[in-house]
């Protein structure tokens, strides 16, 4: 074997020996031992160096070599981050081929000068002055030298990162070669805790002179030194030459390490030798099971909890992690080893689940490459050897077998790697989820045995770790036999293992951290046991007959005294014991050192023999067992974070997070295992290293953004569930079901299909009655269970987490939750209000919206928190456009938006419905109490979304904030169509001033010349047409919102009902009177609504300011002769007339009465304010009421109907009369509408019997026989109503048909007329319902040329009245 190079220091470190050399090393590297915590064996060793054991050098040197060790394997930590920090500013440069990239070049710490940079590194270890660079890059070099300063200042810290690489290298190796030449035994089971130590500061050499390879040495040291040339006057710099020998005696490193370590090589094939049956157990994964390894019980007795078959071993298993990387680091650097006959085995069984050699964090150098490279070559040449001497020796036919086996071996294995790794780690993972799943069960319900398997548990939590590491590491690995084409490794993304393991490690830290005082307790009665026992074992013959040296009496009399004393957990408070014991395991680190060293007289090997004998545990066993049950009193949450942190998986959160989406909504996902996904961000920031101080904000930042990325992802899963749930194949599968209608057609088409088994035609999209229990229909519902078992689970597992915290953020799970149920209930409901084709139906919407919130009811069950009054922040968010009027008195506030759903269904249905902008035919059927529609609108007809049960599911979702945005923009309407009409009353007031008074004066004539001066004709009665719709719309949103508050506030809708009959009726009213009126006409409660609604938009918009409005009944009498009439019909399927012309009546009626109204309300108000003392001393004239009103109104409607009915019958002729019979049903359904309009006003100028024909040729030769009508209230049926016999009087709440049953008995033109005709109303033949009670026992006289009520002839005499049929249109 080849002697290692001699190690020369004289540059680097003191030549002095002993004490000041250690005391100068420890000082060189105290930028990367002070900011690190002290561990708590070298927290005391100033206390001890200088009390007991100072005397003693021969004690103080061991102790000191010991930290060293520790100290050293920080310092390798320290230098790896600079090292990942250095190849992340240089954006991993490809070394090998010299491609730079250009954020290179732009780091600032080389020169941007690639030309030269890449001379001096291609021509290494060349001294840059013999390399004529003035030819490489002329400008280049000129430039260098004019920035010599600036750039050298860039470059020297990472010069100095090279002297410190090459000082570690000096003083590990010279360590490590002590540790190796001095300690006789370094097998696991006998000195545990020193190999520990020595094989991690091997590893952590090994480590850091690999990823050496990964930055630039050799131009960092040629043009540091070239730069400091120019500065100093053309003097090298005074290491250069040392550090181009270290640098190329390291390249490639591994070159240099098996030359370091080649006199390490046997210690360390013996150590992975000792390992080896750990490693074989843990790849076992039938043995682990069967055997119970990693099971709180016995596998073979249950009955027996605690398993003692064999705690050693499980223990070990915790360390199996180390192990594996021993192996492949020890065999990679001392390839020698595997020429042993047991070491192929090992070799084997580790190469062939791993492709790569983590180095640091996520950098890894490809294990298979590094074999054949480096270690390949080695075996190859021992084989060469071995047969050039197999002549003479048989030791060397054995070598070279041995060697042939390895050179297959390693041949074979890479091939074997990428094929079978993923499965092997797979089958391990499935194993870990089992046990760790079962444990996590067993100690949550018996953790009184947590305790004594504490270290079985930092195996499982080790075992987990690794795996859950593994996977992650190897995600897109690149590998093949050729660098050039590399073929990155399948790793399955949507393995739910991991979520497995993740929830398992996450739930067993929390026990152990839950029962952490009880391990504690468990801890510290072993320890008082202890103390007894290796008392007891310092005084059996053999180890007196040892004759121990004072130095080690003393020290096992430390031990033993440490042990005694520490602190009794009976009857105490355990969580509040608070002790140090690391002088007790500095103590046995010290005995360990002295026993284990090849200088010392008494050594491991006569302790175990003098107390093995007694049939005991041996001294050195007692002693380990009380060094790792001392670590469980206070270093327990350290040996947790050791074995249980998963903060490297910080490097591959970008994995981490597509493997959560990919698996956390898998058919074998859990939701539980959110909580272990969002739980490791917790730990992100502890890959900080303090070194490198802005590493911590810039993992914090990624750890914040790694959990909102999850929580995106667990909320968008979670409102899956549930829009899952509120689908049509969801909850709405069980609410599909036949109306009544749809019930009796199937049945009847099933009876003339005489095949109760199929579907009848149209009915395909419905299941048949009982179809929906058969088996094969069963999956739809056990997939709608497990989506509810989901749904309440994430519920419940998001509600119980704990809140995560990184560095200052706090994530509380529910309060996404909260806002994500909410978000989502707002989004849908926007979704719920439109169709493809347009609105949806307010009874379907009201029942989405039933279901909808019902699931958020289940899921409010499992939350702590109040969900349904965030459903009524939502919806009134949604629903709020303003105050609402006549009830608030404060104004919006500027910064409150309007709700965006009530704004959609509002203008959708003012623009459809009150305007009909597409032309659907709206028409408004007296008949229904709704609108019809000619086509469909949104999907469906006009009546679909109209009815009074549809505006009754409208208010129900929307509330008074809704109906007030309806009533609002209904207004703001109908307010542009008054003044549409104000208009048209000052544009033509001399036409209508020559109409009044050619009425007066009889001249017809004059009367149809001055009718055709009126402008605009049929416009205006379009608008007063749109202007009886909105109307009639708002009243039956009104009286849909009447019935929502009456069946959901009884008290409140009685209240205000009874209190509305009682209301004072001076005029003008006060302001509450007034918004108390408003009110109740708002809900329909009032006897007229429409004058009332009317009378409220004039009143706002400061309407009828003109005298010109005294012409009004004069122009909607000019109406008559309109063009419109000319094609509209009555249509006796709808109780009205075609072209919306009963809506007509409507506007006449409420604009007529609401314009008397405000008029004489202000001609009081007037009166009233010149009478405050300012007017002359006169009798108090009588106060302004409602009645004297109402009489004013009723006059203004009776000069309406003289005047219809004059032109009416004046513009007929005997060859027209096609326009005359809706005119007149006109004039009698307005008489049926209006309060103000008695029956008898349109009795003085239209004769009985021609109303009477009319309705009999409408109503009787459709349907001859009375009976064969459908069954309808006869108030709705005016055929019905010709076997009544008089009419009946009006109630004080009119109703919302036409066809009412009750009418007033006649107009009252004064007070004094109005209470005598009162008087007389009793003695009145009364009609008791429909518009055609004309009976025959009835009298009624016409005189030719008399007049009735009114000025001038009566147009009367003109017609023939026929007795006996209807009229004959010709």
């Amino acid at each position: 074997m080849a002697k290692p190079r001699p190690l020369s220091s004289n540059q680097v470190l003191s030549p002095r020996p002993g004490k000041s050399r250690e005391s100068e090393n420890m000082s060189r590297w105290s930028e990367y031992l002070n900011l690190e915590e002290p561990s708590p064996s070298s927290s005391t060793s100033g206390k001890h160096s200088s009390s007991e054991s100072q005397p003693n050098s021969g004690i103080f040197q061991k102790h000191l070599h010991m930290e060293w060790v520790v100290q050293l394997s920080k310092v390798a930590e320290g230098l790896l981050c600079k090292l990942y920090r250095l190849v992340h500013i240089l954006d991993r440069p490809d070394l090998p081929s010299h491609s730079f990239s250009d954020s290179f070049w732009k780091a600032g710490i080389f020169p941007n000068l690639p030309r030269i940079c890449i001379h001096l590194s291609k021509k290494f270890p060349e001294h840059p002055n013999k390399l004529l660079l003035e030819r490489v890059d002329k400008l280049g070099i000129d430039n260098l030298y004019d920035n010599a300063e600036l750039y050298l200042q860039s470059i020297e810290p990472w010069v100095m990162l090279l002297l410190d690489l090459m000082a570690f290298r000096e003083q590990a190796l010279r360590l490590i070669l002590d540790l190796s030449s001095t300690v006789i035994t370094l097998l696991p089971h006998q000195n545990s805790l020193i190999l520990h130590a020595f094989m991690d500061l091997f590893c952590s050499f090994v480590r850091v002179n690999l990823f050496s390879d990964k930055i630039p040495r050799k131009m960092i040291l040629q043009v540091y030194n070239l730069l400091y040339t120019v500065t100093k006057g053309g003097r090298d710099y005074e290491l250069y030459n040392r550090l181009v020998q270290f640098v190329d005696s390291y390249d490639p490193p591994v070159k240099g390490l098996q030359e370091d370590l080649n006199f390490v090589s046997p210690r360390i094939g013996e150590v992975l030798e000792a390992v080896g049956p750990v490693i074989f157990l843990s790849t076992d994964t039938k043995k682990l099971r069967n055997e119970g390894f990693l099971s709180p019980f016995h596998p073979r007795y249950p009955d027996i909890l605690t398993n003692s078959a064999h705690p050693m071993r499980a223990q070990d298993l915790a360390n199996v992690t180390s192990y594996r990387e021993w192996v492949l680091l020890g065999y990679l650097v001392c390839p020698e080893e595997l020429l042993r006959v047991t070491s192929i085995d090992i070799a084997m069984v580790v190469l062939k689940e791993n492709l790569i050699i983590t180095l640091f964090r996520d950098e890894y150098v490809l294990l298979h490459e590094e074999y054949q490279l480096h270690v390949l070559p080695k075996v190859l040449e021992s084989k060469k050897m071995a047969k050039s001497g197999r002549a003479r020796q048989k030791e060397a036919d054995l070598e070279y077998n041995v060697a042939k086996q390895v050179e297959k071996m390693i041949s074979e294995v890479h091939e074997q790697a990428m094929i079978t790794s993923d499965g092997i780690h797979r089958e391990r993972r499935i194993l870990l989820k089992q046990e760790v799943g079962r444990m996590v069960l067993f100690f949550a319900d018996q953790p009184s045995l947590l305790a004594p398997n504490i270290q079985m548990v930092f195996s499982a939590l080790a075992l987990a770790q690794y795996e859950v590491n593994w996977y992650f590491q190897h995600v897109r690995v690149a590998s093949s036999k050729s660098k050039v084409a590399r073929i990155p490794i399948e790793i399955d993304a949507a393995d739910p293992t991991l979520g497995f393991l993740l929830d398992g490690v996450d739930k067993l830290c929390c026990l152990v951290r839950k029962y952490i005082a009880a391990i504690k307790g468990y801890a510290l009665s072993y320890l008082s046991s202890c103390a007894g026992r290796i008392r007891f074992l310092l005084g059996t013959p053999g180890m007196i007959a040892l004759d121990l040296d004072s130095t080690l009496k003393g020290l096992f009399q430390q031990i033993v005294h440490y042990l005694e004393n520490v602190p009794k957990p009976q009857g105490e408070n355990i969580s509040a014991i608070t002790c140090d014991l690391s002088e007790l395991r500095k103590h046995w680190l010290l005995t360990l050192m002295i026993v284990t060293s090849s200088r010392s007289s008494i050594n491991i090997r006569h302790l175990e023999k003098a107390t093995v004998s007694t049939g005991k545990e041996g001294l050195l066993s007692e002693g380990n067992g009380a060094y790792n049950w001392s670590r469980c009193v206070d270093e327990l949450a350290s040996q947790l974070l050791k074995h249980g942190s998963l903060k490297n998986l910080y490097f591959y959160h970008h994995h981490l997070t597509a493997v959560f989406r990919n698996t956390m909504f898998g058919p074998e996902g859990r939701p539980q295992h959110c909580c272990a996904w969002l739980g490791v961000a917790s730990s992100f920031p502890e890959c900080a290293s303090a070194i490198i101080p802005e590493e911590l904000n810039r993992i914090g930042r990624d750890a914040i953004l790694y959990v909102e990325s999850l929580i995106e992802s667990i909320m968008g899963g979670f409102e899956g569930l549930i829009n899952i749930l509120d689908s049509e194949g969801g909850f709405g599968a069980l609410e599909m079901q036949l109306v009544p209608e749809q019930a009796a057609m199937r049945i009847s088409a099933t009876k003339i299909s005489g095949n109760s088994a199929k579907s009848p035609k149209g009915f395909s999209g419905l299941p048949a009655p009982g179809l929906e229990s058969y088996p094969e229909n069963g999956n739809s519902i056990k997939i709608l269970e497990a989506a509810l078992q989901r749904l309440t689970s994430l519920c419940s597992v998001l509600n119980d987490m704990e809140p995560i915290c990184i560095l200052n953020h706090v994530f509380v799970l529910r309060e996404y939750m909260r806002d994500c149920i909410l978000g989502n209930f707002r989004r849908r409901l926007l979704a719920i209000l439109r169709t493809d084709s347009g609105l949806q139906r307010p009874s379907i919407m009201e029942s989405l919206i039933r279901r909808h919130v019902s699931i958020i009811h289940i899921a409010e069950q499992r939350l702590s928190m109040d969900l349904t009054e965030g459903i009524r922040e939502v919806l009134l968010m949604e629903t709020y456009t303003g105050p609402i009027s006549n009830l608030h008195e404060f104004d919006k506030a500027a910064d409150v938006q309007s709700g965006s759903a009530m704004e959609i269904v509002s203008s959708w249905y003012i623009d459809n419905i009150v305007k009909d902008i597409y032309g659907a035919g709206v028409m408004f059927a007296p008949l229904f109490n709704c609108f019809k529609s000619s086509k469909h609108i949104g999907g469906y007809f006009a009546d679909s979304y109209t009815d009074v049960k549809e505006l009754k599911s409208l208010i129900s979702i929307f509330g008074g904030y809704g109906f007030d945005k309806f009533d609002r923009m209904i207004k703001e309407h109908t307010a542009a169509l008054l003044n549409c009409i104000d208009t048209a009353l000052r544009s033509n007031r001399e036409a209508l001033e020559a109409i009044a008074g050619s009425f007066n004066s009889g001249d017809r004539i004059e009367r149809e010349a001055n009718l055709k001066q009126i402008l605009d004709m049929e416009a205006l009665v379009g608008f007063c047409i749109q202007v009886g719709q909105a109307i009639a719309f708002r009243r039956i949103l009104a009286e849909a919102a009447g019935d929502v508050l009456e069946e959901r506030a009884p008290l409140f809708f009685s209240l205000l009902s009874g209190s509305s009959k009682h209301l004072p009726d001076e005029i003008p009213e006060k302001v509450e009177i007034k918004r108390l009126r408003k009110l109740t006409n708002t809900l329909a409660v009032l006897g007229e609504h429409d004058m009332e609604w009317i009378h409220s938009i004039m009143e706002e918009t400061a309407a009828v300011n003109d005298s010109s409005w005294s012409l009004l009944p004069y122009l909607c009498a000019s109406f008559m002769v309109s063009k419109i009439w000319f094609s509209t019909n009555h249509d006796v399927k709808t109780g009205g007339l075609t072209n919306n012309m009963h809506c007509l009546g409507r506007c006449i009626n409420a604009v007529i009465a609401g314009s008397e109204f405000i008029k004489l309300e202000r001609a009081e108000q007037q009166r009233q304010s010149l009478s405050n003392g300012h007017a002359p001393e006169m009798v108090e004239p009588e106060m302004l009421t409602r009645a004297l009103a109402e009489a004013s109104i009723k006059s203004a409607m009776q000069v309406f109907v003289k005047c219809s009915a004059a032109i009416i019958l004046d513009s007929s002729s005997d060859t027209s009369r096609s326009h005359l019979v809706p005119k007149l049903i006109f004039l009698d359904q307005l008489c049926n509408l209006s309060p103000f309009l008695p029956r008898s006003t349109l009795e003085l100028h239209v004769p009985y019997a021609i109303l009477r024909s009319i309705y009999l040729q409408h109503y009787g030769s459709s349907q001859p026989i009375p009976n064969e009508i459908p069954m309808v209230s006869p108030r709705h049926s005016p055929l019905i109503s010709l076997t009544h016999s008089s009419p009946a009087s009006r109630p004080n709440r009119g109703d919302p048909t036409p066809y009412s049953d009750t009418y007033d008995s006649g107009y009252f033109s004064s007070s004094t007329q109005r209470r005598e005709e009162a008087t007389d109303k009793q003695q009145k033949n009364m009609r008791r319902s429909g518009p055609l009670d004309y009976s025959s026992s009835r009298k009624v006289k016409f005189v030719d040329g008399s007049s009735s009520g009114g000025q001038g002839p009566s147009p009367l005499p003109r017609f023939t009245v026929s007795r006996s049929g209807p009229l004959l249109y010709k």
